[in-house]
């Protein structure tokens, strides 16, 4: 075996001198194998820069795409679209191809707004309510976790106002009434997702329920005129602006005066009137031994029978011209001459109603 002195240095291609010293390379040889050198070094010098930046690029990628995963596993804001309307079409057409659901229509309305403004808070209550009794399952995995979302901030602004908790109650008690008749046929795909989300956010509304069991009312610091010092026929006619017997029946709770106010006959009886036909109060006629009509327990007992009626200040708006569903502050492609006439306001039912093929 050779050993490194046996290696032959004249090579092709290298021209050599013989000195005293012995054989030796020509000065033009010595140049070209110093650039060959350094064209070398040179060359793994931009090829270490290239592996360099090609790890970087690749290490922010990775970073990047952690740091969606995250935002997309732990974001409580839901995702909505530029445009606050949604085109509702129920079959392909030669302009569009497919057709709109409950679950894109509930992303793209910008319910997570509606619940700040007190006008539309109720309408979205109610539509949320309406999802949950029968659905829920016809929502996609983005709508159900936008659902439960705009649900969590619903619950937090009304522990934060202290109003509308007897609504809430409600609807977070038929909600999980609903969820324990779907997780039980989770193995036949009702519901999207890990039975084991479902169960935690079963457990989100436990907690949630006990938060507003516990709320405590604070009452107000300012020492100014309050509703007791009214006079009683101002009372009366600010109870006349009610239209819900159970908010009489709680204000009659509060002192033994208001009590007597809110049994006045007059009351009920406008009540009654107000939320049924008079065909459906005369199937519900109640007396009593003076022969006088019993209207407030008329009232309770027309609320277990019939739909009482809703009424909202501010409710989703539907063109019947170019079928655009939208809020009615904010603009929408309309191409009607007249598009106010073209408008109708959609009750939380009928928003459902909009999506049954």
């Amino acid at each position: 075996m050779k050993n490194e002195n046996d290696r032959d240095w004249r090579s092709p291609g290298q021209s050599w001198v013989k000195t005293e010293d012995g054989w030796k390379k020509t000065a033009k040889d010595e140049n070209e194998t110093n650039n060959n050198v350094s064209e070398r070094k040179s060359y793994c010098k931009e090829e270490h820069d290239k592996e360099n930046l090609i790890l970087s690029i690749n290490y922010d990628v990775a970073a990047k795409k952690r740091k969606k995963d995250l935002l997309n596993n732990n974001t409580k804001i839901p995702y909505f679209h530029k445009d606050k309307w949604i085109y509702v079409h129920k079959g392909s057409t030669k302009e569009r191809h497919g057709y709109c659901t409950l679950g894109e229509a509930f992303n793209r309305l910008d319910f997570c707004s509606a619940i700040k403004d007190s006008r539309r808070f109720n309408y979205v209550v109610r539509l949320l309510e309406l999802i949950a009794k029968s659905q829920l399952p016809s929502l996609s995995g983005v709508a159900q976790k936008n659902y439960m979302n705009i649900l969590e901030r619903v619950v937090q602004k009304v522990l934060e106002d202290q109003q509308n908790v007897r609504p809430i109650k409600e609807l977070l008690q038929t909600l999980y009434a609903s969820l324990c008749s779907l997780v039980q046929d989770m193995g036949k795909s009702v519901l999207v997702g890990n039975i084991n989300i479902w169960v935690h956010r079963m457990e989100n509304i436990l907690q949630w329920q006990q938060q507003l069991d516990n709320i405590q009312i604070n009452r107000p610091t300012n020492t100014g005129m309050t509703f007791l010092d009214l006079p009683a026929s101002l009372q009366l006619n600010i109870m006349h602006c009610l239209s819900d017997g159970r908010d009489l029946v709680s204000l009659g709770q509060v002192c033994p005066d208001l009590s007597v106010l809110t049994e006045d006959r007059l009351l009920w009886k406008k009540l009654c009137q107000y939320h049924f036909s008079d065909r459906q109060i005369r199937k519900r006629l109640m007396v009593s031994d003076k022969g006088h009509l019993e209207w407030k327990k008329m009232y309770f007992k027309l609320c277990r029978c019939y739909p009482h009626k809703e009424q909202y200040s501010d409710t989703l708006q539907f063109c019947t011209h170019c079928h655009i569903l939208f809020w009615k502050d904010t603009n929408h492609p309309c191409t009607a001459n007249n598009p106010e006439s073209c408008c109708k306001a959609v009750s939380p039912q009928g928003f459902i109603n909009l999506f049954k093929f």
